[in-house]
């Protein structure tokens, strides 16, 4: 039999990772993963090969990319957390990518953001921004999609969002809740990234949802999903921030953050670009209402612990 093709993930079995390693078992891909969190994943068992980064041996991490066909990127952090910085994260990165080429990877697909920009005073944006650039100018066949808000069965922001709405008697938006989101689901974003690993050419495409919500609008189509009672009013971001912070410390997580607030005021989480998805998120609430924001998600203890 003719061996297997092979392609590398970061990060499998993480939210998106995880949809891109299934998708990739089916068609017959030999997956490995590069994670930070070696285990053994009951879902994929012994069908997807863990080895560690290796950002601090970049002659390790080549060898562990030579042989790999394409290289689908997902690595990246919400928020700052210790030695965890955007700027440790663009670095390690960048040695990704440089040991990708060395290995001799055919084609790399790197998840981005919407509207990153390289003037941005937001790390997130600013990072995502630096490392298209980087990318552009590797010498590698590449697809880089730009996501806003991902929502699925392992989704953090809809699932802690109907959480609150749950169970707390008030919530409170920053602001005036009218800027925009523009949600994809994770499976669409999947497919997206798979069908693209196929082509040659370089793309750059937002990888959005057909739904564009403002921040109120999706707040009051998640509470009717729940059947909430919770009060929706609005304070300024000072404000929400000190009483989400204050959540944090009781939850163990970090809820929100001030650049996630900026984020959202500029309307940086919405495309003008046709929606690369077909699931939409009120189709998907409605039909996963009963389990949505029953349990509370954390990122600290999903990835730092």
């Amino acid at each position: 039999m003719p061996e297997r093709e092979v392609n590398v993930i970061t990060g499998a079995y993480g939210f998106t990772g995880r949809s891109i390693a299934r998708r990739l078992l089916v068609n017959g891909k030999k997956v490995i993963t590069l994670t930070g969190h070696p285990r053994s994943d009951s879902e994929f068992g012994g069908d997807v090969e863990a080895t560690p980064f290796n950002f601090d041996n970049p002659a390790a991490l080549t060898d562990s990319l030579r042989g790999a066909s394409v290289l689908f990127n997902t690595y990246w952090i919400r928020f700052a957390r210790g030695d965890a910085t955007f700027e440790r994260a663009v670095e390690n990165s960048k040695i990704l990518f440089e040991a990708a080429k060395a290995a001799g990877v055919r084609r790399l697909v790197h998840v981005s953001i919407t509207n990153p920009s390289i003037d941005s005073d937001l790390p997130y944006f600013k990072g995502k921004a630096e490392l298209e650039e980087f990318i552009k100018g590797l010498g590698i066949s590449y697809a880089i999609l730009r996501p806003a808000v991902i929502f699925g069965d392992q989704g953090i922001l809809i699932n802690n969002i109907a959480w609150f709405l749950r169970r707390s008697p008030v919530f409170a938006a920053p602001g005036d809740g009218e800027y925009k989101l523009q949600p994809i689901y994770v499976e669409d974003l999947a497919d997206l990234a798979v069908s693209l690993a196929e082509k040659t050419e370089d793309v750059v495409t937002d990888a959005i949802g057909p739904e564009v919500f403002t921040f109120n609008e999706l707040l009051h189509l998640i509470g009717r999903t729940v059947h909430s009672h919770t009060l929706i009013t609005h304070l300024s971001p000072a404000l929400v921030l000190t009483v989400t912070g204050m959540i944090g410390r009781l939850v163990g997580d970090v809820v929100l953050t001030p650049d996630e607030v900026k984020g959202l005021h500029a309307n940086l989480l919405v495309s003008s670009q046709p929606p690369a998805g077909r699931v939409r998120l009120s189709d998907w609430l409605a039909e996963n209402a009963e389990w949505i924001g029953t349990r509370y998600m954390s990122e600290v203890k999903k990835h730092y612990m």
